[in-house]
């Protein structure tokens, strides 16, 4: 395989803080590689290096293959928010010849429409957080690139556009770096894993489950190697202290040998682990009670005759297409959000503590002490002692060097580690998490995890992240659009099995009027009852057995649709008609599906 980039000797430093020092590394065709590290190392430092947006300070080299093609996907994207949609992304191809413009057209398209962006005519400035960023994924795979450079490909993206990315870089033949925290994303994405750690880089051949067990047989041999030089010091130490008029006859090369041996017995095989240790407030048997809560923004329906009382400990996951109304729901549960109708009553005992999706809006000008102090001087820890907020930033990772940091010198994944901090400090016993995982680095998610299984509160986990949904949460809300919700006991992944299968054997068997899908009993209604298995009635009966012809009629349709516009046959005509189409025929499905599912017997 062709060496696609090589890296020779870089370093990068911000005043006294190093993030990595003189790393090399190679990049084969082929790779695809994920970037692992804790928030603040330098993950997007290094990745901006090499896509020639920032140097290494002094000396290094970065040497791609010659002419081969490059994209990069930013954390961020910058665009005008006039220009349309279409335009946009034509525009980050620096693609003009006539030669291809059709070609490019048609491709843009395509791309825009597999990504559930089916209007190209919208404002840049009209669409949400997800949109942009999948708008940016289709400006980055039209191009085609040999080399792909991705900062967190996931952030801010749903499930659906998780899995269409996941699935177009495992067939794709493209050589990629990219820096992420899905885990099962890298896990089956990826065939290496590059992990910067104490200012180094050290690689591993595999996916994510083989980077885990290898990395630990790392520092296992790491610290047997500390300890075993310790030991030896402790011989070598007696010989360097003996009689001094002894020493000038010592060998020299045993000296030089002791200086290098102290050197490494001082190395310290240590890891900043965050560490949780957060008393939570006392919590009631009563929680939140619902009955027929409905909410709507608009002509929008958020919520329709909802019904459902929470209950203690219980860790329900949230999952839904971006703009569904998912944040609107919890911010209805919190009281920031009042009811079109129907009841809510919250326990005495409840205390919220809310992590917003969009964060906090910290001051720049403060400093990580003083967002903390004006809180509070102290913290409740979890057996009852109270701790100074100094003591309390460290097991967060913020020593005391840092505390007079202001927050403009954080990186966003320290931003997010104080803003859990700031939600934390304040015990509470209902937690909700909007979209906690984005820029958090794994080892920080780990312990988040860790302590969320162990919380004794209530917790609603707003997420995209597959992984973090599937070891906290032990049932799932789905919300289905029109106000409608869904409850799921077991993980998402096995309701994702579920959805995969009823589309398979619907695809697989669409003639059989009578054959009826695996009965799914863990599907629950949203007053907290088992979906008990039912008659249809006659009428009921006929949309079953229509449903199941049309969505397997629209999925043929769709089928066909995709084929003609990957034939380059078509006039620019029929590239916009058949577009739009696709999306019409999406939203068709989604619906037809939603009522398929409430009529299953």
């Amino acid at each position: 395989m062709a060496s696609y980039l090589e890296v020779d000797n870089i370093s990068k430093s911000y005043g006294p803080k190093v993030l990595f020092d003189e790393i090399s590394f190679n990049i084969n065709e082929g790779d695809k590689i994920a970037l692992i590290a804790p928030n603040g190392t330098g993950k997007t430092s290094l990745l901006s290096i090499l896509a020639g947006r920032d140097s290494s300070d002094a000396g290094g080299e970065v040497k791609f293959l010659k002419d081969i093609s490059i994209a990069f996907l930013e954390q961020d994207t910058v665009f005008d928010a006039e220009v349309t949609v279409f335009d946009w992304v034509y525009s980050c191809t620096n693609t003009k010849n006539e030669h291809n413009q059709w070609d490019l057209e048609v491709r843009i398209k395509q791309m825009l429409t597999s990504l559930k962006i089916p209007d190209f005519t919208k404002k840049m400035g009209s669409l949400s957080g997800g949109e942009i960023k999948r708008v940016a994924i289709a400006a980055m795979l039209v191009k085609k690139a040999e080399f792909l450079i991705m900062d967190e490909p996931t952030n801010h993206l749903d499930i659906e556009a998780i899995e269409f990315l996941e699935d177009y870089l495992k067939k794709s033949r493209c050589t990629l770096l990219m820096v992420t925290h899905d885990r099962y994303f890298l896990d089956r994405v990826c065939n290496q894993i590059f992990e910067m750690d104490g200012g180094k880089l050290y690689s591993y051949k595999g996916n994510y489950s083989y980077y885990l067990e290898k990395r630990e047989e790392r520092l296992a041999v790491s610290k047997a190697e500390t300890d075993r030089a310790r030991n030896l010091l402790r011989g070598e130490l007696e010989w360097i202290r003996s009689t001094p008029c002894a020493r000038t006859g010592k060998a020299k090369y045993r000296i030089d040998a002791f200086y290098d041996l102290k050197e490494r017995a001082q190395q310290r095989v240590e890891q900043k682990v965050l560490n949780i240790n957060v008393k939570s407030a006392r919590l009631g048997k009563k929680i939140i009670n619902c009955k027929n809560l409905s909410l709507h923004f608009g002509d929008k329906c958020i919520l329709d005759s909802f019904t459902y009382n929470f209950a203690p400990g219980e860790k329900i996951g949230i999952v839904g297409k971006n703009g569904i109304g998912k944040s609107s729901f919890v911010n209805l549960l919190t009281g920031n959000v009042t009811p079109d109708s129907g009841e809510m009553e919250v326990g005495e005992t409840v205390k919220f503590g809310y992590y917003h999706q969009s964060g906090i809006n910290f001051r720049e000008d403060q400093t990580i002490f003083d967002v903390v102090h004006d809180i509070a001087e102290v913290v409740t820890l979890s057996d009852g002692r109270q701790a100074s907020v100094t003591t309390f930033l460290q097991y967060f990772m913020f020593p005391p060097n840092m505390l007079n940091t202001k927050v403009e010198k954080l990186s966003g994944g320290e931003k997010r580690r104080l803003y859990l901090l700031t939600v934390l400090m304040r015990n509470p016993n209902f937690l909700i998490l909007d979209e906690p995982t984005n820029d958090l680095d794994i080892i920080t998610l780990n312990v988040l995890e860790e302590y969320l299984k162990s919380f004794a509160g209530s917790v609603i986990l707003i997420s995209h992240d597959r992984y973090f949904l599937d070891k906290i949460a032990d049932h799932i809300f789905i919300f289905k659009g029109e106000g409608r919700v869904k409850d799921f006991v077991g993980m998402y992944s096995e309701y994702h099995a579920y959805i995969k299968e009823y589309e398979k054997e619907s695809r697989k068997n669409p003639k059989k009027e009578n054959d009826k899908v695996k009965e799914v009993p863990k599907i629950v209604s949203s007053d907290n009852e088992p979906l008990k298995k039912k008659k249809l009635s006659y009428k009921e009966q006929r949309e079953f057995d229509q449903l199941e012809k049309d969505i397997d009629a629209l999925y043929s349709e769709k089928k066909k649709i995709e084929e003609e516009l990957s034939s380059g046959n078509l006039s620019y005509e029929k590239i916009t008609e058949y577009s739009a189409r696709v999306g019409e025929i999406i939203k068709l499905i989604e619906q037809k599906e939603s009522r398929w599912m409430e009529l299953v017997p």
